[in-house]
């Protein structure tokens, strides 16, 4: 996980009047190369038929494609990995149903989560948010560029990749890769009137 990390929320595409999947297709012509499909409302049917899709482009275009949460439309999907939160299944669990090949990412909010997940099966890190957020209801406290570095001496010692991820925007993205994340998960700073320039504007900001 290096540079920028998509994260597709489908309730949020759709609020602007977005179609998932043609925003997906934008990016990927964009140049991104780390997409996550979150659908927190869609219905299991729809979300599997969604993250189907996705993943077959995925794999055409040679990226890698996550599934939030659900780690059974990720198997059934083929996608990528799965990533987990505090409160879904634990990575052990998750690489249960995904298997021994794909990613499983988890978030992590503090330094004692950081090593928990460390000790666990996960491939790499998520810490955050790393500033105020609109993308979760009840989102944990700020870690601010602090919380980053000390994940990073942590996530870096062990050799896993670290992510940051809530807030973040064009102009603060340098400093969080800066303060030691590898890469930088952005949701609705990605999901503008023109999402094809605004992740090569991320792309070049984090080269």
């Amino acid at each position: 996980m290096t540079g920028l990390y998509a994260i597709l929320d489908v309730d949020l595409a759709t609020s602007r009047g977005l179609v998932p999947l043609h925003l997906f297709r934008i990016w990927l012509d964009a140049g991104v190369r780390q997409v996550q499909l979150r659908a927190k409302t869609l219905a299991s049917g729809a979300f599997l038929e969604l993250a189907d899709q996705m993943a077959r482009d995925a794999r055409a275009a040679g990226i890698t494609f996550i599934v939030n949460d659900r780690a059974d439309i990720a198997a059934m999907s083929q996608a990528g990995g799965v990533h987990v939160g505090q409160d879904d299944l634990t990575p052990a669990e998750a690489r249960t149903v995904v298997g021994p090949d794909a990613l499983v990412g988890v978030s992590t909010h503090n330094s004692s989560q950081v090593e928990a997940a460390l000790a666990s099966p996960a491939n790499y890190l998520a810490i955050g948010p790393v500033f105020e957020t609109a993308s979760k209801d009840r989102p944990d406290p700020v870690v601010g560029l602090a919380g980053v570095r000390a994940a990073s001496a942590l996530t870096r010692a062990a050799g896993h990749p670290l992510v940051a991820i809530g807030g973040i925007s064009l102009d603060r993205a340098p400093a969080v890769i800066e303060a030691g994340a590898d890469a930088v998960a952005v949701i609705s700073d990605l999901v503008t009137a023109d999402p094809s320039r605004r992740c090569r504007e991320y792309m070049k900001a984090l080269e």
